[in-house]
């Protein structure tokens, strides 16, 4: 039966993945993003402590 002879099958399965090593990882690391991060200031900002008037 030649549906199990592994060795076609073997050398699809290495081709193919050589191809997604190959191809993939240059697109997925040339991606940018529109708005890029911004640095935070180091400042915690003043909060002021609730009044509650019922209290």
């Amino acid at each position: 039966m030649p549906q199990l002879n592994p060795t076609p099958w073997f050398a699809i399965l290495v081709f193919s993945w050589l191809i997604f090593l190959a191809v993939i990882p240059p697109k997925v690391m040339a991606h940018t993003f529109p708005n890029e991060p911004t640095l935070q200031s180091a400042e915690q900002p003043k909060t002021d402590s609730w009044t509650w008037p019922w209290q």
